[in-house]
């Protein structure tokens, strides 16, 4: 009978140890790098609802799996090509960024959530169960380009944001503190609010910054017309410049304390909408509003018969505007007054009506000569061929 020397005895029991590990591995972990933050599909669906901020980015090919289905408003950012691409991903490091990919056997939405650790991003997780997933429990979602991709926002937003219930503890007395709303007075505040808040539209932010409290360690919420609006955010980091330290901002703002809590406040009443509109242009339901469907058709007929002037600010233009529209943010419009032309009917545009009404109501204030003056009074998709698509306000 032969005997195995101790050398050949350690090989065979190397080898065993080797066989025994391989379907371990196997039905274990993949052979990448997981990144740690992981959530699962309901967290993605109300990132998709709308009820958590964030942005969704598939980490898929674009032509190979990307247009062949992916969740709605996810943007298409493939780890092969993260590096050319970093524009989509948000100016705000703070952001909630979500990575997916095929599921978890896909290590794209990993290497994607690394290199955006990488870049200072703070807030990342990863959907590590990916379109599978999604697929299996909300069917295949968008297939081709998507039109509504959430892309990153072209402003600059407040890295403290709060919900509806915050707010509502500040006005229950349970939190001390001041609210504020950064909307126009005329055209958004007067016609209902959160009860309670401080009027102090962004515009007016310099005339009105004595209204703060004393105390910079004061509690301040802002907060405006929505995810898609600007003013919260610039009038926060206004009041921290001034050297407030507990700054923050509601940024689902009115439309959500709306669906939450009921419609608040209307500080006055409003007067009956013009049912006629000088300069050929259709009458919308509010004071000095354009029928929407009159202004998309007049902006392909005969796009030269009104002056579009955007009043949001430039990076906001720049990212997609009206074809043939103008900028001129609201807070520059007042000595940029003398640039409007008098020959046409000038028509404000914004992202959610607030704005464009504040720019609307200046007019009638400084420019009472002017008639020939409106503004859409809803919400604008602004779509990167220079269409539009607009929905009623919010």
């Amino acid at each position: 009978m032969r005997f195995l020397s101790k050398s050949a005895m350690a090989l065979m029991v190397m080898l065993l140890a080797l066989a025994l590990a391989v379907p371990a591995l196997a039905a274990g972990e993949p052979a990448f790098k997981r990144y740690p933050q992981t959530v699962d599909a309901p967290f993605v669906k109300d990132v998709v609802d709308g009820k958590v901020v964030g942005y969704i980015y598939d980490a898929r090919p674009y032509q190979k799996k990307y247009l062949k289905g992916h969740i709605p408003g996810a943007v298409n950012l493939p780890a092969t090509q993260f590096d050319k691409n970093l524009g989509k991903l948000p100016k705000d490091k703070s952001a909630l960024v979500i990575f997916y990919c095929g599921g978890l056997k896909c290590a794209l939405s990993h290497k994607a959530a690394f290199k955006s650790q990488a870049l200072g991003y703070n807030n990342i997780v990863v959907y590590d169960e990916g379109y599978p997933q999604w697929k299996k429990l909300h069917g295949p979602g968008v297939v081709g380009p998507d039109p509504v991709a959430k892309a990153a926002p072209a402003f600059k937003t407040f890295p403290v944001i709060v919900e509806a219930p915050a707010v509502k503890e500040v006005l229950d007395g349970k939190t001390v503190g001041l609210v504020v709303d950064a909307r126009p007075k005329m055209k958004k505040y007067d016609k209902g609010h959160v009860p309670g808040a401080l009027s102090m539209p962004d515009s007016s932010f310099d005339k009105m910054k004595g209204l703060l409290p004393a105390d910079k360690n004061a509690l301040i919420i802002f907060y405006c017309e929505g995810l898609k609006c600007s003013l919260s955010h610039k009038s926060a980091f206004k009041a921290q410049a001034l050297g407030y330290t507990n700054v923050k901002v509601f940024a689902k703002g009115y439309p959500n304390w709306k669906k939450v809590y009921g419609a608040g406040v209307a500080a006055a009443a409003v007067p009956a909408a013009a049912k006629k509109a000088k300069g050929g242009l259709k009458a919308g339901k509010e004071e000095g509003s354009v029928d929407f469907a009159f202004f998309q058709e007049t902006l392909v007929k005969k796009p030269g018969s009104m002056y579009v002037v955007d009043v949001r600010d430039s990076g906001e233009f720049k990212a997609s505007s009206i074809k043939g529209s103008v900028n001129i943010p609201v807070d520059q419009l007042e000595k940029n007054l003398d640039k409007l032309p008098q020959d046409k009917p000038v028509v404000f545009v914004c992202g959610t009506g607030a704005r464009s009404g504040e720019a609307y109501y200046m007019i009638k204030d400084k420019r009472p000569a002017m008639t020939s003056v409106y503004y859409i009074d809803g919400e604008i998709t602004f779509n990167p061929d220079g269409s539009c698509k607009i929905s009623p306000p919010k």
